[in-house]
């Protein structure tokens, strides 16, 4: 049975109300071993139908239909060496922190981490032309991104996450902020001035992957679609 003809089963329950709104559903393995499929299959099938909106996934708190079901949107990571270089400026990349550290303590508590867990912290300018475009604060689950896999020298943990961890879920939240002193050496602009943030945390179904602050130049413009 593929991933498709388990989504199908599946909405047909929600729909039949077999399985009805606000429900707790069977775990993944209990549908895979009533369909005769691997638990895989049921994994892919059932965050299909959470990306589509009809099933709440919580971590640790099982799968429930949602009580009213909404279109959601799909927001696409984007490599940030594309974005520039796609305004047609030249891109540049600078690596100026890389090493393991404590993470604070109400990051921790977001990522399910015991206080005093050290991660490794990767900070990283990038620019468009001669002129800082974004400061990339990265903090990385070192399992699943250990230093001597993957390299920063050269290219951004932005653009080695996007082509090489595939994630499955995680929290985004955009704000305007003042540049303090240190930002606004980084950005090249005057202290105080208003900047744009963009934070983000992923997750694979197990764990989660990284935790980041984006922070982009006065200036910048988030373009996105709905599809």
């Amino acid at each position: 049975m593929t991933w498709q003809s388990v989504r199908a089963e599946a909405l047909r329950r929600i729909r039949t109300r077999e399985w009805p709104p606000g429900a707790l559903i069977p775990k993944e393995a209990e549908i895979a071993e009533e369909l005769g499929c691997a638990r895989a299959t049921v994994n892919r099938a059932l965050r299909d139908l959470a990306e589509a909106g009809y099933l709440d996934r919580r971590r640790k708190g099982g799968t429930r239909v949602t009580e009213t079901p909404v279109r959601r949107a799909v927001f696409d990571i984007a490599i940030i060496r594309h974005e520039v270089e796609q305004s047609g400026a030249s891109y540049g990349y600078a690596l100026l922190v890389d090493r393991m550290e404590r993470l604070p303590e109400d990051l921790a508590a977001l990522l399910d981490q015991p206080p005093g867990t050290r991660w490794r912290r990767v900070i990283a300018l990038h620019s468009a032309g001669k002129r800082p475009f974004c400061l990339e604060d990265r903090w990385l689950n070192p399992v699943l991104v250990p230093q001597k896999r993957a390299d920063f020298t050269a290219s951004s943990a932005n653009e080695w996450l996007v082509r090489n961890v595939p994630f499955t879920g995680g929290e985004l939240s955009f704000q305007a902020r003042k540049a303090d002193t240190a930002l606004a050496s980084r950005l090249g602009c005057a202290r105080g001035n208003a900047v744009f943030a963009v934070e983000r945390i992923t997750r694979t179904d197990d764990a989660a992957v990284t935790a980041v602050t984006l922070t982009y130049a006065p200036g910048y413009r988030l373009t996105t679609t709905l599809g």
